[in-house]
């Protein structure tokens, strides 16, 4: 897995970077409800997308990352509303805020129980009536029918921590309902060649050790592609939205 202290200093151009950003935003707010007031943005990252959640007029939004570097970057974009914390033990109250975001979190975490208490902790801190929206499926996203998901078929993949159908079921252990659903694009995201067999190297795909045989293998095989440099397309991100009932 990266090291996301460290990948802070990068993050932000290796993965789209402002039209991203928007992209995602805009889908997150988009699936509020009109009465939101606060929104928690749960592993807020370097803040590019939770700047853009505190510009809708009349939404409180504060951040919380468990990487220093990640959240004093943030820090930075939202002054005096970002504070370190763990996304499976939030350091807020019960029913702190009327809504929770979690973008780009559960694929990341080493196991359902992980996912499981993140949820249980979003829902532990939403208001009656709040509404959690989080990704989900975010590796399946990355399958855009190109050559280079040709190339990497058969590779060992780990069960996916954010799949749909896992996630509702963490939501409806803490009696979260499904409100509804949006799909953003993840501009910048598309894969080219030459950019895989870095990710390859650096770790992105956890089940293939980066300096192993298996990484060589695949990054050998990407390299016999044409259009080292090009782009494939981007990505489309799923949001689901899942909404505490106020009773």
């Amino acid at each position: 897995m990266l090291d996301y202290g460290k990948e802070a200093v990068r993050y932000d151009a290796s993965r789209g970077g402002e039209p991203r950003a928007e992209a995602a935003a805009d889908a997150v707010l988009s699936l509020l409800p009109a009465r939101t007031r606060s929104l928690l943005d749960v592993a807020c990252g370097t803040g590019l997308v939770t700047r853009r959640l505190a510009a809708r007029p009349g939404l409180r939004v504060t951040g919380v990352d468990a990487a220093y570097n990640m959240a004093r970057m943030a820090a930075e974009r939202v002054p005096g509303a970002v504070v370190l914390g763990d996304s499976r033990r939030l350091p807020f109250p019960d029913g702190a805020f009327d809504a929770a975001s979690a973008v780009w979190l559960l694929h990341l975490l080493s196991g359902f129980d992980e996912a499981a208490a993140v949820v249980a902790e979003c829902a532990r801190v939403l208001r009656p009536g709040g509404v959690l929206v989080t990704t989900v499926d975010k590796a399946a996203s990355h399958h855009v029918g190109s050559d280079i998901d040709e190339t990497l078929a058969g590779r060992p993949v780990r069960p996916p921590v954010d799949a749909a159908a896992q996630v509702a079921r963490h939501a409806a252990a803490h009696g979260l309902v499904h409100e509804g659903e949006a799909r953003f694009i993840g501009h910048g995201q598309g894969r080219s060649p030459r950019s895989t067999v870095e990710d390859l190297h650096r770790g992105w795909f956890t089940s293939i050790p980066p300096d192993g045989p298996l990484a060589r293998r695949y990054a050998a095989r990407l390299a016999e592609l044409p259009d080292q440099d090009v782009h494939r397309p981007d990505p489309r991100f799923t949001l689901h939205a899942f909404r505490k009932p106020t009773v």
